[in-house]
């Protein structure tokens, strides 16, 4: 359960002024359909989340105790840093409006934004620190969804009242005393 309920908080602190928000929020002015859309974060979280979730696991067997926790130690000190910085969403990250409405539209956009995002990334690493893969993928994809859901539903209005820039420093923080845990532990005995 400590790797769910580690996971679910990190992201979801993560999350908050990401690209994936800011998306989430446009996708909500634009289709003023909530449902679809949050049912369209829903599926492409759990395949992009599973799919990194299984990338940490076969990172965390083909490295030994000292590489693992040496590489998750830099990794998570990497995502503090990382979460510091405040995204904005290009014009070329908005989703196509087709046939297919807002679910699809939120379902491949939130896929393809995912690629390569830090909540992405600490899902590979929080994989490879827990043995849990099923928890790790349960808990960050709740932690998107405890994120984006409210923008969602609320709009605009809530997205202007979040202190950003205290939201950023208390993930990097996270980030940075998981780093410093994950590397002190390099140094015990396995």
């Amino acid at each position: 359960m400590e790797a769910f309920f580690v996971s679910t908080g990190i992201v979801s602190l993560a999350e908050i002024g990401d690209k994936t928000q800011l998306l989430a929020l446009l996708l909500a002015a634009r289709f003023r359909r909530p449902w679809p859309i949050i049912w369209g974060i829903l599926v492409a979280t759990v395949v992009n989340h599973a799919l990194a979730g299984a990338v940490g696991q076969v990172v965390a067997d083909l490295l030994s105790y000292e590489w693992q926790h040496g590489i998750l130690a830099v990794s998570f000190l990497a995502v503090a840093a990382w979460t510091l910085v405040p995204d904005k969403l290009d014009e070329d990250d908005t989703p196509p409006i087709g046939r297919y409405g807002a679910f699809m539209a939120t379902l491949i956009a939130f896929f393809l934004a995912e690629m390569g995002d830090k909540t992405q990334i600490a899902t590979v690493v929080l994989a490879a620190q827990f043995d849990a893969y099923l928890w790790v993928v349960l808990g960050t994809t709740l932690g998107m969804l405890l994120a984006n859901v409210p923008v969602v539903l609320l709009g605009n209005a809530a997205a202007d009242k979040l202190p950003l820039v205290w939201i950023r420093r208390v993930t990097a923080l996270a980030f940075l005393l998981l780093g410093l845990y994950a590397g002190w532990l390099v140094f015990q005995p396995a």
